[in-house]
């Protein structure tokens, strides 16, 4: 009987792992720290490199190579344009601009720094990040946050990519 449980625990478990590498998880972090004395809100995006690049494509209908030896010029400004229209932030109920600094890969993450600048003072930030959704439901992007001596956090989703925090 002992030996039933111990075969039938391993087939489970050999079935959980197996099912679980087949499944991939479609997850993005973007941190957002404000700095009272730079007057600015710092932005640092990790995007798996493999969905950003197929985003892109889809979006705008070109082969996107961002993180390899191919990588162009022009597949970088797509980057910042897709930035631009699916990552939005509203301080104390303004649309503020994003200015992408650069970026950098680490494994098989893409991290991108951005900032914007002209934020002394933050009442609320509202935060529109529709990023990657257009391929995978699944996609969640975790927002981190750190303004006013407080940190918070937001889970956005297809069904729920906006949010606000006060």
């Amino acid at each position: 009987m002992k030996k039933l449980v111990q075969n039938t625990f391993f087939a489970f478990l050999l079935l959980v792992l197996t099912s679980w590498s087949m499944h991939k998880f479609y997850v993005a972090i973007h941190q957002i720290n404000h700095s009272k004395e730079k007057k600015m809100l710092q932005i640092t995006s990790r995007l798996f490199i493999d969905d950003i690049n197929e985003a892109i494509e889809k979006k705008y209908h070109k082969k996107s190579r961002l993180a390899s030896e191919y990588e162009s010029p022009e597949q970088v400004e797509l980057l910042k344009k897709y930035f631009a229209e699916k990552f939005v932030v509203k301080v104390n109920g303004q649309a503020k601009n994003l200015e992408f600094l650069s970026k950098e890969t680490e494994d098989n993450v893409l991290i991108c720094y951005l900032r914007i600048t002209a934020v002394p003072k933050i009442s609320s930030l509202e935060i529109e990040n529709s990023m990657i959704m257009e391929n995978h439901n699944e996609q969640q992007n975790i927002i981190q946050t750190s303004f006013n001596g407080n940190k918070n956090s937001l889970l956005l989703t297809s069904e729920n990519f906006k949010g606000m925090l006060k």
